[in-house]
């Protein structure tokens, strides 16, 4: 199936992956967001004077793709929903399963494997989009949705995709917690977190030439009980040290120390 015409789609859902979708669609060329759906109205009545919004499930348009931007709770009840058939219904997530999306419907996925904030501008050159779907005719159109965004399309199982989005937490959200107690030690001794934030990015950076095993550096590589011991002196949150002690002897035991 190749579609040469403009590719209809209606987004369900208000949060933030289908919040910035809507805006990134609604710059192409080739994809013409027709509708959009939340059963909360007020969430995207802002937006009504560029797509026609609704918050009822019967007066769904016409479309070539529907894709659930929804919580991964609400994907099976919302797409069961739907009272129309075998048209290609796709979910966000990365956790869920393809056959989330009701059987009644051409099943897909269209994972944007991305952090997404409200408040943050994304650009979806450099968003990857994994994508699945039941039948293998219904993957070209995913493949054209990921193209017109920019983004580099990845066909993946859903085995792939869960381990990719466990992975995902832990360079995502795992990190982030870690900034932020970073951010409370440094605030604890009046120090600037923002002095940290080179190192953030280098650390980043290097793992574009360097596997993480081999980027790793640092007192518990180098298995530094000194170092170690003086942290763990400094640290009066229990807490943190629970964490320090936990990732410590993860490195070690990953380096043989």
């Amino acid at each position: 199936m190749y579609f040469c015409r403009m590719i209809k789609i209606v987004i369900l859902g208000a949060g933030n992956v289908a919040t910035h979708m809507f805006k990134a669609f609604n710059a192409t060329k080739t994809v013409s967001v027709v509708q959009w759906y939340n059963r909360n109205l007020k969430a995207i009545d802002k937006y009504k004077n560029k797509v026609d919004v609704i918050d009822d499930l019967s007066a769904l348009t016409d479309a070539d793709v529907y894709i659930l931007a929804v919580s991964d709770d609400a994907i099976e009840n919302l797409s069961e929903q739907l009272s129309f058939e075998n048209k290609l219904v796709v979910h966000t997530s990365g956790s869920s399963s393809l056959y989330a999306v009701s059987k009644k419907q051409k099943r897909g996925v269209f994972y944007p494997l991305q952090t997404f904030s409200k408040s943050a501008a994304i650009d979806f050159k450099d968003v990857p989009i994994c994508i699945e779907s039941l039948k293998k005719e219904d993957l070209p159109i995913l493949k054209q949705l990921a193209e017109a965004l920019g983004s580099k399309f990845h066909k993946v199982n859903s085995d792939q995709r869960q381990a990719l989005h466990l992975a995902a937490v832990f360079v995502n959200n795992f990190t982030n917690q870690l900034y932020r107690v970073a951010h409370e030690i440094t605030e604890s001794q009046g120090a600037e977190f923002d002095i940290l934030k080179p190192l953030i990015k280098e650390t980043a950076n290097k793992i574009e030439t360097l596997s993480p095993y081999l980027a790793q550096t640092g007192p518990a590589k180098r298995n530094d009980k000194k170092t170690i011991k003086r942290h763990l002196r400094q640290l009066e949150n229990k807490h943190h040290k629970d964490i320090y002690n936990l990732l410590t002897e993860s490195i070690k035991k990953t380096h043989g120390r």
